[in-house]
């Protein structure tokens, strides 16, 4: 794992990328914040498209860092980000219909994924 974060430590990256230490504190919010939302979803009239969008976008959301960090594989990883940037979407989407809070809840979840697939791009046309 060294030989992955020396990779990343010099890669050029956007100003706008936050320091390491951030991202651990804001996946662990976010982490929260969907668990929560899926059980405001799940304990309200829920279907198993919600909980598709959900498993789907775990699944994406999990894949992204092997592809980045794992293969190095930068310009795939911005597909990834684009189909769990479209999940979230829907599942906002979803969510919200069966109870507007369960939706809201994911609008920082949101928001980081479009951050971070600016960060991406940034990285895949500089590297």
């Amino acid at each position: 794992m060294n030989e992955n974060k020396d990779w990343y430590k010099k890669i050029k990256k956007s100003g706008l990328t936050p320091p390491d230490r951030v991202f651990s504190i804001v996946w662990t919010i976010l982490y929260i914040l969907i668990i929560i939302s899926l059980i405001i979803y799940v304990r309200n009239k829920w279907s198993k498209y919600g909980l598709l969008l959900f498993i789907i976008q775990f699944i994406l959301n999990i894949i992204w860092t092997t592809i980045f960090f794992r293969y190095r594989l930068i310009c795939l990883s911005v597909i990834d980000l684009l189909l769990l940037i479209v999940l979230v979407c829907l599942m906002i989407k979803e969510y919200y219909r069966v109870n507007k809070y369960s939706g809201y809840i994911l609008i920082p979840y949101l928001i980081w994924l479009l951050l971070a697939l600016y960060l991406n791009i940034y990285i895949c046309l500089y590297n």
